[in-house]
């Protein structure tokens, strides 16, 4: 009785170890998930991209429902992305931008040729309010409240398709429960 258990051990093994290989082919790889969704942004005093002079908070972030894009001149990605926001801007989309350990000066020039979707941005050189967020790389976008609670995270670059399917109705839904 023994032998035949000690037989079916590596059996019992192999179906578990299958198992949860199976279960990881299911899951999607650029859902990294995030554990600031349902808390708020968290404090910082940086500076303005656009008026270094001018310092920018959480409460900066407050008022309305709205997409956080961290960002930067050296991420190509960034680039791909960039007409996309700059349409959504267009169309009355709050979009605020972290511009993410890069060159103010690069940032600067990189928004006066290819066009300035933020309503601000937020100058983080040193990557620290990045870390708090949690960002692995640029672009990351996070869906804030009105209140300025994180809802939602997406990695990687919007397109028409994200956007339509995945952001689209969640800022829709923000919008709603704020009455705007």
């Amino acid at each position: 009785m023994n032998r035949r258990l000690l037989l079916l051990l590596p059996l019992v093994g192999f179906l578990v170890l299958a198992g949860f290989l199976y279960k990881g082919l299911s899951l999607d790889p650029k859902d990294i998930g995030s554990t600031m969704i349902g808390k708020p942004l968290p404090a910082f005093s940086l500076p303005s991209l656009e008026d270094p002079a001018r310092s920018l908070g959480t409460a900066d972030f407050k008022g309305q429902p709205a997409l956080v894009n961290v960002w930067a001149t050296w991420c190509p990605t960034c680039r791909a992305e960039h007409q996309m926001l700059n349409r959504l801007a267009g169309q009355g989309v709050a979009v605020y931008g972290i511009n993410y350990k890069d060159d103010g000066d690069a940032a600067r020039r990189w928004l006066t040729e290819l066009g300035n979707p933020y309503r601000f941005n937020v100058e983080d050189p040193q990557g620290s309010l990045g870390i708090n967020l949690g960002v692995y790389g640029a672009p990351e976008t996070f869906l804030i409240d009105k209140d300025g609670i994180i809802r939602h995270k997406f990695v990687g670059a919007i397109d028409e398709r994200v956007w339509r399917e995945q952001l689209a109705p969640l800022y829709r839904e923000l919008l709603d429960e704020a009455g705007q």
